[in-house]
């Protein structure tokens, strides 16, 4: 029974501090955005914002739930060794390299296109986020910055 509420008051106090690690990253994600300068607390900041941008703000959340499970304990650096074909690595790219991943499988994807272009320009010539090759095909969850991902990705 000790050892239950001592686990419990554990993951009580890991859920209290993911949640202030979440809204201290909102927060600072609206600052960052945001084109007027916004002063006061983080509670603050977000209760005005969530306000006037509830779909902006929904975004913001997401991020931060993403990126706070970094900050805590459990998360650490993980080494992948994997081999893709060709058709496989394009998908990956395809998924991968779209502004709506995850920062850092982005920033990986991004790193892995760059090297498969210098060594088989050719075969990945076409290669990167689906947009750049068309309309974009995440519907209603598209960035809106197909423009700025073809100049990106030279296309």
């Amino acid at each position: 029974e000790k050892a239950r509420l001592a686990y419990e008051k554990v993951i009580d106090m890991q859920s209290d501090a993911y949640a202030e690690i979440r809204d201290a990253l909102v927060a600072g994600y609206i600052r960052e955005n945001s084109n007027k300068e916004l002063n006061g607390t983080d509670d603050e900041v977000i209760a005005s914002f969530k306000e006037e941008n509830k779909a902006l703000f929904n975004q913001f959340v997401k991020k931060a739930n993403e990126d706070a499970r970094f900050v805590l304990p459990n998360a650490c650096t993980t080494k992948i060794v994997c081999t893709f074909n060709v058709r496989s690595l394009n998908n990956f790219f395809d998924h991968r390299c779209c502004n709506r991943a995850q920062w850092e499988i982005q920033e990986v994807a991004q790193q892995m296109l760059m090297l498969c272009k210098e060594v088989a320009p050719t075969l990945f010539k076409n290669s990167g986020p689906k947009c750049i090759r068309g309309a974009c095909p995440e519907g209603k969850m598209t960035c809106g910055k197909a423009k700025e991902v073809r100049e990106k990705y030279g296309k």
